[in-house]
């Protein structure tokens, strides 16, 4: 990653444990976006797939709690957003099955993951069974 300096800011990390947090989360994901001159429909996918990936952190983390960092990135004179959503909870078993339309171990749609995925421009999930999940995601300036 190659930064700039001149604009350079410190990482924005908070905790997510309350239904009252998403609102928080959208909110960040809006000022981020504005900041690194998203336009309106880029802006939203960022939102949108960053308030599901909050919510799965309340829904599927141990005691619903994680958290939320959210970072200004400069790359080959991009600009963008770079989120990550981070819990200890029971992980992620079967990454490939996650990732696939329809799958839910709770009776959802199963939905989120891969939604969230075809809304931003990079998503990079690491877990295992055990030992929690990091879901990274990236949404760039066009």
């Amino acid at each position: 990653m190659t930064t700039d300096a001149a604009t350079e800011r410190v990482p924005e990390v908070f905790d997510v444990a309350h239904e009252a947090d998403l609102i928080r989360v959208r909110k960040v994901l809006r000022a981020e976006a504005q900041a690194a001159g998203l336009n309106l429909v880029d802006a939203t996918k960022l939102i949108t797939a960053g308030s599901e990936l909050a919510r799965n952190i309340l829904n599927y983390a141990t005691g619903g709690r994680g958290r939320v960092g959210v970072e200004q990135v400069y790359q080959e004179g991009r600009r963008g957003v770079r989120v990550t959503f981070a819990d200890d909870g029971p992980g992620i078993a079967d990454i490939d099955a996650a990732m696939t339309d329809g799958f839910s171990t709770k009776g959802s749609m199963g939905l989120g993951l891969p939604g969230s995925r075809r809304l931003v421009d990079d998503l990079t999930l690491t877990s295992a069974a055990g030992s929690g999940t990091t879901v990274v995601i990236v949404k760039w300036q066009r």
